[in-house]
């Protein structure tokens, strides 16, 4: 049998893991009766596009994005169209499309995956012609990737952090959204689209999303109030957004969208300036991934930023209930007061 040739493309500085001890545990647990390995580590901003471009050159059946999602997606958009399948071991902060796949969150189950090694063709996305595998978007979400880009800050903490800070301080802006209906102007806080269902860290924005039926997601967040966020949020990580009244979503293959002047989008959670005209459509069956066989469709239990975001609204919920017990006892006083001032 001959043996498959496999090529892992680490970023040494992406999310929030240390990479020192991931070529031992390759070594470890690769099925080496399997395939011959190499490990190459990214040096700049887009390297890992030009290793994925040179394996998938030199016929390498399988390339391995070892990080985040922005690694992910270097090494995804290079082998879109070809016979080179992507592979992922999740080590970044978010990492949206190992979790909507449904691979482990450690290297070695990850890796266990690899060996079994099923290959799916799967669907991507394009935002003016860049590639984009899980979600692409404006509006509050490409804002906050670029404060968060900014801040040089990683990990789930600091993305909580710069939600909070800047979500009540956002405004709204108004999109023209063509698709094969017609047009239709909307004010929202968000546009979405989303090839899978999630940003990462299981904040699924579009929980119906499919990787596999040729159509994306199309998430409209209209503007809300302080008091409707943290139902918002709680829907969000119970995939349970596409219920909310304040979210319009639909389905379809491609979308122009038209907005009143320059801004940031984002693409995979990375953030880039772009125009005022925006066309984002879906590929599909463009990209040979490996998919986990065996995967656990059951919810996951909480993460960091579930946890966070619970605890918080908890204490909302907390503070809500004492104030209305407060209000029952001044309400039960005053009418007391009342009796004995009528006599």
């Amino acid at each position: 049998m001959n043996k498959k040739q496999i090529v892992f493309i680490m970023n040494p500085i992406s999310g929030t893991v240390s990479k020192a001890g991931i070529p031992h545990i390759i070594e470890a647990n690769l099925d080496k009766e399997k395939f011959d390995y190499t490990i190459r580590e990214t040096q700049y901003a887009g390297h890992a596009s030009v290793i994925a471009e040179e394996a998938k050159d030199e016929k390498a059946d399988i390339v391995v994005a070892v990080g985040g999602d922005g690694t992910v997606n270097e090494v995804a958009r290079a082998i879109v169209q070809s016979d080179t399948a992507l592979a992922i071991l999740p080590c970044g902060s978010g990492n949206g499309l190992a979790r909507h796949l449904m691979l482990p969150m450690n290297i070695k189950g990850a890796i266990r995956i690899i060996n079994q090694c099923e290959v799916h063709c799967l669907d991507y996305g394009t935002i003016n012609n860049i590639p984009f595998f899980c979600t692409c978007g404006m509006g509050f979400d490409a804002f906050i990737s670029m404060k968060f880009a900014m801040s040089g800050k990683r990990g789930p903490i600091s993305y909580v952090e710069n939600v909070l800070k800047e979500g009540l301080k956002y405004k709204p802006e108004t999109y023209e959204i063509e698709d094969e209906t017609g047009t239709k102007r909307y004010k929202a806080f968000l546009i979405s689209c989303a090839n899978a269902s999630q940003y990462g860290n299981d904040a699924y924005i579009a929980p119906q999303a499919s990787m596999s039926d040729g159509l994306m997601d199309v998430i409209i967040m209209e503007p809300f109030d302080v008091l409707e966020a943290p139902q918002i949020s709680i829907d969000m990580f119970n995939k349970t957004l596409n219920k909310n009244s304040k979210i319009k979503t639909f389905k379809t293959k491609k979308i122009h969208i038209h907005r009143d002047q320059p801004g940031v989008i984002h693409y995979d959670g990375d953030p880039l300036m772009m125009g005022e005209d925006i066309d984002i459509e879906l590929i599909a069956k463009g990209i040979k991934i490996l998919v986990n066989p065996t995967a656990d469709k059951r919810m996951r239990k909480p993460n960091l930023i579930q946890n966070a975001f619970s605890e918080f609204f908890n204490d909302i919920h907390q503070v809500r209930e004492d104030i209305t017990r407060q209000t029952r006892h001044i309400q039960a006083l005053n009418k007391m007061l009342q009796r004995k001032l009528n006599l």
